[in-house]
């Protein structure tokens, strides 16, 4: 088949490449996103492959569909920026990857919470400047901390699994419990115990309707006073705004993501020597005690592997009429 590769990087054309070394499919690389404006580019392509910030809206898709596309091969895992229903109503397949390394994510989130906890960013700068002062540096142990996981599937499972090695007293949140979580050691919430005792917060859990802006203005005046708070979702789970306030009140004590709601002008892109003019994101860096990273959680060589390795396999699934093991369906 021939595929269409939206923000391809060098790395997608790598592991790509060797991913479909035996299938043979036909690849064409694009380094722009998917959107109105580079929609064009897909016609004649019977599937296309798409990242998480490319566009496949209603319009997208209908212009997709017009121009001969069969099959949208999402090479992530949230589906959020696909209009499912308008896929369902063109005839579009889409398929995604369910799973790929919960360690990546997992693994990062719990960096990100040692590099904000134990400010080693802070420290990391000081010590180039030869400036080997502690003051401001201290840290809190994680021993006998609690830890809330707000998605208890594959990555909140590993990364509470990591935080019970810690010692953490951990504590989950999911609309659809785990037995999983619970074999680990870890348990679930009572009603308003959150707020009322978690020290550190991480994010695991999706972007759906539901899930948009979970942590707000309510949702962090009723956390414990200094919380730290960890998101390598998506960005939409936060309300930044929100989040901003509670920064400046003292509220929340500090905050570490690798995803921003507004993350698509930015991220996956060098923009070192241009002005961005996005002035929340700007608000956000000024903090000492924020630590923002380019989404990159997922960005191990075994999880981009198996990335690739799935989404060529959905693809050859596809061109040989088989069942598709990772299709995604309009609710």
């Amino acid at each position: 088949m021939k595929i269409a590769v939206f923000s391809a990087k060098r790395y997608d054309r790598d592991f790509l490449t060797a991913a479909n070394a035996s299938a043979g499919h036909q690849l064409c690389f694009f380094d722009t996103p998917l959107d109105r404006d580079s929609v064009a580019l897909a016609a004649g392509y019977e599937a296309v492959c798409i990242f998480v910030n490319d566009r496949a809206d209603a319009e997208v898709l209908t212009a997709l569909a017009a121009g001969g596309t069969k099959l949208v091969a999402l090479r992530c895992t949230g589906f959020n920026n696909v209009d499912m229903n308008a896929a369902a109503d063109l005839g579009l397949k889409v398929v995604r990857v369910v799973t790929y390394s919960p360690y990546s994510v997992a693994e990062h989130a719990v960096a990100l919470l040692q590099a904000i906890n134990r400010k080693i960013h802070r420290a990391y700068n000081r010590t180039r400047d030869s400036n080997f002062a502690l003051d401001g540096l201290m840290g809190i142990d994680l021993h006998g901390k609690t830890v809330a996981v707000i998605g208890t599937g594959k990555i909140g499972c590993v990364f509470a699994k990591i935080m019970l090695g810690f010692g953490c007293d951990v504590i989950g949140y999911d609309k659809y419990p785990s037995q999983a979580f619970l074999d680990l050691g870890a348990r679930y919430a009572e009603p308003g115990e959150i707020g009322a005792k978690a020290d550190i917060i991480s994010l695991h859990c999706p972007l759906t309707p539901e899930t948009h802006h979970i942590i707000n203005a309510d949702t962090l005046a009723r956390a414990k006073r200094g919380a730290l708070l960890i998101n390598t979702s998506r960005g939409g789970l936060v309300d930044t705004e929100a989040v901003i306030e509670a920064l400046k009140s003292g509220q929340l004590g500090g905050l570490a993501l690798d995803v921003y709601e507004q993350e698509a002008d930015l991220f996956f892109r060098d923009l070192s020597s241009t002005i961005i003019t996005d002035d929340v994101f700007q608000r956000l860096l000024s903090f000492p005690n924020v630590i923002v990273t380019g989404h990159q959680a997922f960005f191990t060589e075994e999880a981009i592997s198996t990335i690739c390795e799935t989404t060529i396999n959905s693809v050859t699934q596809f061109a040989n009429g088989q069942p598709l093991s990772d299709e995604i369906k309009a609710a």
